[in-house]
């Protein structure tokens, strides 16, 4: 199967749709929005378009690398999850030799963008993070252990530090605090996913907190990670400089995340509930990022 055979539509026609599914650009943006966020928090008026625009294309490539391959590595199982079947892998029209060509591109794009317009830790953090999506999570972690979400986690929370480091060049305290504002916010995140797309997971046998525990114990745990996101985004005021809104907003997403938390504890509906999880979640890191540049 050649290039053009792979990614043919039923009527013959090679379209530029399904080369844009296989980059899940929904998954970019989000992780774009972060890496804005973690970048102005560094800029302090030293703002570098150069810098900018090769953190931004660079880190976009590169996720874009690791959700080609994620997507190859995933047909199987997309195959039996009706949010993925329509996906151009899970439909079989993506070889493999067209997979790793045009993953190999996008990677390669990535990390020159960040090598010339960063520096070589922001080029080290990209490649761990693709590593630990790629490789960690997707191969191993994903398909086998319950802690398969906590891998996922930490690849999705580079973006913001490659923000921050492409401007300081250094891992520090604020870094840290970035990092960990991520991890703690994909936690719940990824539950709420879980929580109501669980016939689909079940289906595809993937090791899911609802489906390997209990309801209670993925909503404790949730409620948990929620309060340590909270706590997180409002250290980021003791160790960095953001302004007095941030700390407002931060503040009132975070009692407004942990009351809709509590409040599914005695929801009759835990899919409608979690529905109402996803979408806070991505309100709430949207929102937050923005204000980091105010």
């Amino acid at each position: 199967m050649d290039y053009v055979q792979s990614l043919q539509h039923d009527d013959g026609h090679v379209t530029l749709m399904k080369l844009i599914k296989l980059i899940k650009p929904g998954i970019i943006f989000g992780n774009i929005v972060t890496l804005c966020g973690g970048f102005f928090v560094a800029v302090q008026g030293n703002f570098s378009w150069v810098v900018f625009l090769s953190a931004l294309i660079g880190m976009a490539f590169v996720i874009a690398c690791g959700c080609v391959l994620n997507n190859y590595i995933d047909r199987d199982i997309d195959q039996l999850m009706k949010r993925t079947q329509k996906r151009p892998s899970a439909c079989g029209l993506v070889s493999l030799r067209f997979a790793v060509s045009y993953s190999f591109i996008l990677g390669i794009v990535g990390f020159v963008a960040l090598y010339l317009g960063t520096n070589n830790l922001t080029v080290i953090i990209a490649a761990i993070g693709l590593f630990a999506y790629v490789v960690a999570y997707t191969l191993w972690f994903k398909r086998s252990s319950i802690f398969g979400t906590v891998v996922g986690a930490i690849s999705g929370a580079v973006p913001p530090v490659i923000g921050y480091t492409a401007v300081t060049n250094r891992f520090d305290a604020v870094a840290l605090t970035l990092f960990i504002i991520l991890v703690c916010w994909q936690m719940p995140h990824f539950f709420a996913i879980a929580i109501y797309r669980k016939d689909d997971y079940a289906a595809a046998n993937i090791p899911v907190l609802p489906l390997k525990r209990s309801m209670l114990y993925t909503q404790v745990n949730a409620l948990i990670f929620v309060v340590l996101y909270v706590i997180a985004t409002l250290m980021l005021a003791v160790v960095a400089h953001v302004h007095l809104l941030y700390l407002a907003v931060a503040f009132i997403l975070g009692i407004a995340w942990i009351a809709l938390s509590i409040k599914g504890f005695n929801a009759e509906d835990k899919a409608h509930w979690a529905r109402k999880m996803f979408i806070f979640s991505i309100v709430s890191i949207t929102l937050l990022s923005i204000f980091m540049a105010v």
